[in-house]
């Protein structure tokens, strides 16, 4: 496997190119991950139908729902590590590191548990069809046991590719998509001499991938001393700092704030959804596969642009910065508007992947991407844009506008519009709400203060008292006249 020669100095070289190349081992993580949930799926819709599909549809939003509740924090570290390796200061990279991990793992801990319990009042509450709540119960229990592992490898990908690794990630990705989808049939069917577990199988086929490729991960960090490893006193780092806590709460909760924000909107939706029938549900369950698609070479680009930006923010670089930006939406316009044209082609021999060719859902499904697969130009252009001004540290504005334009302008058209259009209007408020997150996100862009925050790691408390310690008698200094 690469190691250390994977990483790159994102302060140098010609940018278009720079960021291609870091994006690209991104995109195929992404790509990876999205397979291996499409396979997954196919797996259960045709092992089990439609009602187990939308099952997973609604257990995975409500996974997303409690991921984003410490998805923030992480960002929030990566930021700092990205603009302390830009400024050459490993040791602040890696104090960032363990205090997120600290941090986060005891979050991850906190909502495994709450999780489990609550996981029948939640669906209830999502409105789960009643003839797929006990399948989406089994799922989602056993998906919350593996969150703890699933946040730890997150966490480490993501603190990677702030040191300008974004290749070992890919290949940790490999190894859990081969886990994940070879034990998913086997789990599910009970093939050979594994027991048949139903739907309860492809949740523990995740869970077993999650334990393997994180343990792995974090065994190969320390195997090529890469940046983030913690040894010796730096073992320290992992009881969190109350400098670094506050900085990272400080700039983390907005971020998990927008990710509730949207998973909330995302299961307002499905809500919306599930009351028009198990044909739609099935139907939208399969938009969102291929949606995740279409998004992801903008995640990809975001995630590039982020970590390009921190590291020249870092060192001072501004000069770079917007030009950065400008290549993020060049790139993401052409790939996004490539895959959009490639799944609208296609999209029927696909979905019957999922569904069967003869499933009614199949022309429920066609219909919704005709009407919002567009969304996510603009959707990846505002990704672009907020994850320059986030790698500065500016977390508020993007929540803000996220906020506004997703439900007062998305769910309310979606709600109000189907006086005039029908169930179109849910279809419809996707590239309505997107258009104003665009628009909003490149006004703050160009008027908003994000260029004035001031984001860095704290110096440690011995560090802080040893500098007063030898600064104090010259402060007692009095003029002799």
């Amino acid at each position: 496997m690469p190691g250390p020669a994977n990483r790159r100095d994102l302060t140098q070289g010609p940018i278009g190119r720079t960021l291609l190349l870091f994006a690209l081992p991104t995109l195929g993580s992404n790509i990876l991950q999205s397979l291996n949930g499409s396979i997954n799926s196919i797996w259960v819709g045709r092992f089990l139908g439609e009602q187990a599909l939308a099952a997973t549809s609604n257990a995975n939003i409500i996974m997303f729902l409690m991921f984003s509740a410490v998805f923030g924090f992480g960002m929030a570290a990566t930021i700092l590590i990205g603009q302390s390796m830009g400024r050459r200061d490993v040791e602040a990279a890696r104090r960032a590191f363990g205090s997120a991990v600290g941090l986060v793992m005891a979050g991850a801990v906190g909502i495994a548990i709450l999780g489990w319990l609550l996981a029948p009042q939640i669906l209830h509450l999502l409105a789960t069809p009643g003839d797929a709540q006990a399948m989406a119960l089994a799922y989602l229990r056993v998906i919350f046991l593996g969150l703890p592992f699933s946040m730890l490898g997150v966490l480490i990908q993501m603190s990677l590719r702030g040191t300008g690794d974004a290749v070992t990630p890919l290949w940790f990705m490999v190894l859990s998509v081969l886990i994940d989808s070879t034990f998913n049939p086997l789990l599910i069917a009970g093939i050979g001499p594994f027991p048949r577990m139903g739907i309860a199988g492809s949740a523990t086929a995740t869970l077993l991938a999650g334990i393997v490729s994180s343990a792995g991960l974090l065994v190969y960090v320390y195997w090529r001393d890469l940046p983030i490893r913690l040894r010796g006193h730096e073992l320290r780092y992992l009881i969190p700092e109350h400098a670094l806590i506050r900085t990272i709460i400080a700039k983390g909760l907005p971020m998990g704030a927008q990710m509730l924000v949207m998973s909330t909107a995302g299961i307002t939706m499905i809500g919306l959804v599930n009351r028009l029938g198990v044909d739609t549900a099935a139907a939208y369950a399969v938009s969102q596969q291929l949606w995740t698609y279409i998004q992801m070479p903008a995640m990809a680009i975001g995630v590039a642009v982020s970590s390009m930006a921190a590291q020249n923010i870092g060192a001072g670089r501004w000069d770079r910065v917007g030009a950065i930006t400008r290549s993020g939406l060049v790139y993401n316009t052409i790939i996004t508007l490539v895959v959009i044209v490639a799944i609208i082609l296609f999209d029927r021999p696909v979905m019957a992947l999922f569904l069967g060719g003869e499933s009614p859902a199949i022309a429920i499904a066609r219909h919704i991407q005709l009407l919002a697969s567009w969304t996510f130009v603009m959707f990846g252009a505002t990704m672009v844009i907020f994850s320059t001004v986030r790698a500065n540290g500016a977390m508020v504005p993007p929540l803000i506008i996220l906020a506004i334009t997703l439900f007062p302008i998305r769910i309310g058209f979606a709600l109000l519009g189907q006086r005039w259009f029908g169930t179109d209007a849910l279809w419809l408020s996707f590239p309505i709400g997107s258009l104003c997150s665009l628009v909003l996100a490149v006004l703050y862009y160009r008027y908003g203060g994000w260029r004035s925050v001031v984001l860095e790691v704290p110096p440690e408390p011995e560090a802080e008292e040893q500098a007063h310690a030898a600064t104090e008698p010259a402060g007692r200094l009095q003029p002799t006249g």
